[in-house]
């Protein structure tokens, strides 16, 4: 299988289970199902749905417990799934890539890293800090009125 396809079963498989635990997850479980059974009916996509479902609960279950393995192996399985479909059926593949790109953009602006050069003069009088994304509260470690000489 050429190298294109199979980083397009990856991604494929890393999505999916991203979205497991996301509130998109109806949508992207739905088109999934359908991808996979395709070419086998409305039977098969119901059984891909119950699968697709499992999965889900262990997923979940298991990020709740601190367990990053089970999602690791869930993605895994399902990575198998779709290089099979693509091997299969090539046409396939611009289908999974419509489905990327949509659900791409929802994890594009929560983890997007990108270089940021900034110099300071004149000196600095207590902590300098640049971040993109905070989540939760910063703390600096030091008492309000800034750092401590010594």
């Amino acid at each position: 299988m050429e190298a294109e396809l199979v980083a397009l079963a990856t991604a494929g498989a890393t999505t999916l289970v991203q979205q497991m635990a996301t509130e998109g997850w109806g949508a992207v479980r739905r088109r999934m199902a359908a991808l996979l059974a395709r070419r086998s009916g409305a039977e098969e996509e119901a059984a891909v749905e119950r699968e697709l479902d499992q999965a889900r609960t262990d997923v979940v279950i298991a990020q709740e417990d601190g367990d990053e393995e089970v999602a690791q192996g869930v993605a895994v399985v399902w990575k198998a799934r779709l290089r099979r479909l693509l091997a299969e059926d090539p046409a396939a593949a611009a289908e999974l890539r419509r489905l990327l790109d949509e659900v791409a953009p929802q994890q594009q602006t929560q983890g997007t890293v990108r270089d940021i050069h900034n110099n300071i003069s004149g000196g600095s009088h207590g902590m300098v800090m640049q971040v993109g994304l905070v989540s939760g509260d910063v703390q600096n470690g030091f008492p309000p009125s800034g750092p401590r000489s010594r």
